[in-house]
């Protein structure tokens, strides 16, 4: 069965993972239908706050009301939202914020960072 809803290109900035979303579905339900990593996932539906996201480049349109608790008015206006209750309407570039922000970001960081073979001892 094939998708014809239109899709935009979705990409995590801490780990480079791209993917593509219909633009009447949530980021989040976007990464979850490929099987993809990058945003962290809780509850699926708002309560929870784990997949909080900054929208660093793009637009996106909400898909139903986001929780105070998780998402203050002042981060919302500097393009914080979660990402389970945002569709895409245009491409988006987005950063993990929030809970799983430092863990995130740091165990990437470990992971990418290529090892340096040891020093020859003398």
């Amino acid at each position: 069965m094939f998708d014809f809803r239109p899709k935009v290109t979705v990409h995590v900035t801490q780990t480079g993972e791209e993917f593509p979303c219909a633009t009447t579905e949530s980021l989040l339900n976007g990464m979850l239908r490929l099987g993809r990593k990058g945003i962290p996932v809780g509850c699926v539906n708002g309560g929870c706050g784990v997949c909080k996201v900054r929208i660093v480049e793009g637009s996106v349109t909400a898909l139903g009301p986001v929780s105070r608790a998780h998402v203050t008015a002042e981060e919302e206006a500097q393009g914080c939202t979660l990402a389970c209750r945002v569709a895409p309407t245009t491409p988006v570039r987005l950063d993990v914020v929030g809970k799983f922000e430092k863990p995130f970001s740091r165990g990437y960081a470990k992971a990418a960072t290529p090892q340096s073979p040891p020093s020859p001892q003398p």
